[in-house]
């Protein structure tokens, strides 16, 4: 599938409340991630691609040093402009300051991980995008592992395809499918205008109730 770089920068100006109110009408009701996956900062705010990333849980160091962190590694190298990294669930420290350095270069806009961060005061300094399950300084070498990366993940309980949707801000993040991005975005556009109609009508004193008769939204 074609990326649409423009689709992204329409995406960044939405907010995830009425992009997942526009999936729910289209009966997907399982693609706002759980709500302890936090931003660092409330300020923060993400939007592109998806580039999946699978974790698994180990609790040896390898051999080799060639084999530390080398698919983790492997998939920040292989991270491509407008992209969003999405880390599966998995308990222990996928991130910090020196990955988000590396992301930065290759165009990525932020990271989303069902997993801890460290480094997070450099991470907020530098401004990356950061939305993760907690925080523990505790290196991953040994304790996770990536398995495979561009592969379906789950991740807060949603299930995420590569080069799928991602919005998030402090009040979450949500997913669209990417055959569906064109669509639900539109849709997602249509109810802002609306909601800012009907933020108007409010503000001059119509009864809420009449509101959304009269306009749907609310």
């Amino acid at each position: 599938m074609v990326r649409d770089i423009t689709l992204v920068e329409r995406l960044s100006r939405l907010h995830p409340a009425a992009v997942a109110d526009c999936l729910d009408r289209q009966r997907l009701r399982r693609q706002v991630l759980a709500p302890h996956i936090r931003p660092l900062t409330p300020t923060m705010r993400l939007a592109g691609f998806a580039a999946t990333v699978h974790c698994i849980e180990v609790d040896a160091v390898p051999e080799s040093r060639d084999d530390w962190y080398r698919n983790e590694l492997a998939s920040v190298d292989a991270l491509q402009p407008s992209d969003v990294i999405i880390v599966s669930t998995c308990r222990g420290s996928f991130w910090g300051e020196l990955l988000a350095t590396a992301s930065r270069f290759r165009g990525a806009l932020g990271v989303v991980a069902d997993a801890y961060t460290r480094d997070t005061l450099a991470l907020i300094a530098m401004g990356f995008p950061t939305f993760a399950a907690g925080i523990h300084c505790a290196d991953s070498l040994g304790r996770i592992d990536v398995d495979a990366f561009d592969v379906p993940i789950t991740c807060g309980g949603v299930d995420v395809e590569p080069g799928d949707l991602v919005l998030g801000d402090h009040d979450g993040v949500v997913t669209i499918p990417a055959e569906l991005g064109e669509e639900i975005v539109a849709r997602a556009e249509e109810k802002l205008r609306g909601e800012n109609l009907v933020r108007e009508k409010l503000a001059e004193g119509m009864p809420v109730s009449e509101a959304f008769r009269t306009y749907g939204v609310i």
